[in-house]
């Protein structure tokens, strides 16, 4: 079978998959239930000054007849104790030496705070700190969590605070509430970061109750922006986390991947473009930590269908893959295609396609059902009717290239080529 043994930055754990800092990893109580699960590691709920938090504090985004396909809370670090969390770190290490133990930390914004964070964390046995630089919510008004992480010039220096100091790897954990994560990543690596970690959750209002009028969640009649995560944002972590892959300034350093994972396929997804392994959260929060086993199975097996023996022989294979829109191949060209036997006839694709998009699909009505029909001529390619068609492999895309030969955008305007051309 496939070795799912993961080595991020020294730390070392049997799986890639590790709990993200939030609620499952707030005490020793859930922390060895996720270790006994299966859990390669865990990121330790961020501590920091002591906190209180409010009620109610999660709300959800139901769409389709899902629950919660995103995830919002309004949550704070950890509101217990500094010397209890720093307590039980310790016993869950004795208990269990041979997964990750990452401490996320928000100190107060001076040096001699975060010294002191750090050098106690260390104390714990702890195998390396996650700097959180991106809560959204609560800790922002007090000039901490994403406000240090939208500004690369104070980012930079709390991380050069907390390495001279530190004797174990540090991670540093970007916001994605900015219009790029790529000054914060370059500002972090400059103070001296060993890794990085994204994204952490993205501001947002989930909705309204229409009734009281008030936003979700609801803390006795009032509401704040909170911090979005789940299945929904899984798109907006994985085109961050590739402009770091990218960048030649960045892509030597280990990143964490966060943001929306759900499956080991969305692990996999992570780590084709670049990150070294993954964090969880929501999934667990929603189904419990028994979906490890999934996880780790459907990964083992996909690794052992692929042929890849280890974690790297696939981690960032996808990266060169995604470029920019210029340099995309004008002369490749796809037409839909309609299995007529797996066709249910219920028009979907007809509509989508006459209503907003080419008007490709022709219809054939009666007998004793519509029939609907592809106009080749008029097909684009957009694939809208294979988006919207309820039947798996229904609607198939084939390949009729309008050219032999590679051209992209630049090259055709070189060219003076005519741009109805295509």
């Amino acid at each position: 079978m496939a070795n799912l043994n993961s080595n991020f930055l020294g730390i070392k754990s049997p799986n890639p998959f590790w709990l993200a800092s939030a609620p499952p990893t707030d005490k020793k109580i859930n922390v060895l239930r996720a270790f006994e699960a299966g859990w390669g590691g865990v990121v330790w709920k961020t501590l920091g000054s002591q906190v209180k938090n409010v009620s109610s504090r999660y709300s959800s985004l139901n769409y389709n007849g899902r629950r919660a396909v995103g995830f919002n809370n309004i949550e704070l670090i950890s509101d217990r104790p500094l010397e209890i969390n720093l307590k039980e770190i310790k016993e869950v290490l004795k208990l269990f030496p041979d997964r990750a133990m990452v401490v996320s930390l928000m100190a107060d914004n001076d040096r001699k705070s975060w010294h002191e964070m750090v050098k106690k964390t260390q104390d714990t046995g702890a195998h390396g700190i996650e700097l959180n630089f991106g809560c959204p919510h609560g800790m922002v008004e007090r000039g901490m969590g994403a406000a240090v992480g939208q500004d690369p010039e104070i980012a930079k220096m709390v991380v050069e605070w907390v390495m001279e100091v530190a004797t174990i790897p540090v991670i540093t954990k970007l916001t994605p509430n900015v219009h790029s994560a790529v000054p914060g990543a370059i500002a972090a690596i400059e103070g001296g970061t060993n890794g990085l970690s994204l994204i952490n959750t993205i501001q947002s209002v989930t909705g309204i109750d229409l009734d009281t009028l008030v936003p979700n969640p609801n803390v006795g009649g009032m509401s704040v922006f909170g911090g979005y995560c789940g299945p929904a944002v899984k798109p907006i972590a994985l085109k961050m986390l590739t402009t770091l892959a990218q960048d030649e300034r960045i892509k030597n350093v280990p990143i964490s991947g966060i943001g929306g994972i759900t499956t080991w396929k969305d692990a996999v997804e992570f780590m084709l473009l670049g990150a070294s392994n993954v964090q969880v959260c929501t999934a667990a929060m929603i189904s419990g930590f028994k979906i490890i086993t999934d996880m780790c199975d459907g990964m083992n097996n996909w690794m052992d269908e692929k042929g890849y023996k280890n974690l790297d022989d696939f981690i960032g294979l996808s990266v060169p893959k995604i470029t920019r829109w210029e340099e995309l191949d004008i002369n490749f060209h796809i037409i839909a295609n309609i299995d007529q036997d797996k066709c249910i006839h219920c028009g979907l694709c007809y509509i989508a396609c006459e209503d907003t998009s080419h008007q490709s699909i022709a219809i054939e009505k009666g007998k004793p059902y519509n029939t609907y029909t592809i106009k080749e001529e008029e097909c684009v390619g957009c694939n809208l009717c294979k988006i919207v068609c309820p039947v798996t492999d229904c609607i198939t895309m084939e390949e009729h290239r309008k050219g032999d030969e590679y051209l992209n955008w630049i090259e055709y305007q070189k060219r003076g080529l005519p741009l109805n051309d295509h």
